[in-house]
């Protein structure tokens, strides 16, 4: 087939199309030259002193350094899943793994300061920065916090 054999009215709705994913591929273009960084650091300033076992999970939030604990439970029963604040423990490499964590929780009156940064990076132009700190007190609604002040793996498999 041969462009002269298209009809004017195919040959006016191919050249819109051929348009619009032009403009999609600049408008593209320039998302991708602009880069944004998010980083949030989140610190358990008070909360009950906790002695729990579970086990630990990468957070549904999808970033990949997010880790809870999961089937919590303490001497007392079953206890909430708590988002993990590690201080100097590395927890990724106990992903899958069943532990025994002390710390600070804040399922009751706790206290959680998150402190975030964001870094736009400009290809052509000043790169952009802003920072952000929030406290958050009592009983913290959504998923509680712990922060992990010792690490005691107990079983290399969870149930």
């Amino acid at each position: 087939m041969h462009l002269a054999d298209v009809e004017p009215e195919a040959e006016m709705k191919l050249s819109w199309r051929t348009l619009e994913i032009a403009i999609l591929c600049l408008a593209t273009a320039g998302l991708l030259s602009a880069q944004t960084d998010v980083k949030s650091k989140v610190k358990v300033k008070d909360g009950k002193d906790v002695e729990v076992t579970g086990c630990v999970a990468s957070a549904p939030s999808g970033t990949g350094d997010s880790y809870m604990l999961t089937n919590v439970a303490d001497k007392k029963g079953a206890r909430p899943n708590y988002m993990l604040v590690p201080d100097e423990h590395d927890v990724a490499k106990h992903v899958g793994h069943r532990v025994q964590i002390s710390g600070k929780a804040t399922d009751r009156d706790g206290k959680v300061e998150i402190e975030t940064k964001t870094k736009t990076k400009v290809a052509h132009g000043d790169d952009q920065e802003t920072k952000s700190k929030s406290t958050l007190k009592g009983d913290i609604p959504g998923v509680p916090y712990l922060s992990v002040k010792s690490l005691k793996m107990i079983a290399a498999t969870c149930p």
